[in-house]
């Protein structure tokens, strides 16, 4: 997380976020997964064998560990930052162990009944570039002073 405080008024339409480099590990999937309880066995989440048969060229990221991630991108922007919405649309499958890079630019920025509030674009794309996961992300932040 940033160590240092954002506000709105630091805030420019165009600004970016990131970029962040990073890898989802298998052992980070193995560790989300955990969280929805006991596993039934190999899945295109966990094995490289059932993604195979299933057409896929590698073990997948979970979607909502994909969303999680893209929120981090967002919320660790700055201590101050709330997220108050994220929706993504899946373009491609994230694979484990691949580099991606995540970033983000404000697309908005505007006072809703005195509440500040930043629309930022998300994207998390692999090593060639491809996106994989696009979405907006909506934010508050406060006003200096």
């Amino acid at each position: 997380m940033s160590t240092t405080d954002l506000y709105y008024e630091d805030v420019e339409l165009g600004d970016e976020i990131g970029p962040i480099y990073r890898e989802v590990t298998d052992a980070e999937v193995l560790q989300a997964l955990s969280v929805w309880g006991p596993g039934t066995g190999p899945s295109r989440f966990t094995s490289m064998d059932v993604a195979k048969r299933e057409g896929l060229s590698n073990a997948i990221v979970p979607g909502s560990m994909n969303i999680a991630i893209l929120g981090q991108l967002v919320t660790n922007w700055s201590q101050t930052v709330i997220l108050r919405k994220l929706d993504v649309v899946f373009r491609g499958m994230v694979p484990h162990n691949r580099p991606l890079t995540l970033k983000g630019i404000v697309t908005d920025k505007v006072l809703v009944e005195g509440v500040p509030q930043l629309d930022i674009d998300v994207v998390m794309e692999n090593e060639e570039g491809t996106p994989l996961v696009i979405g907006k992300a909506t934010i508050t932040i406060p006003k200096s002073g």
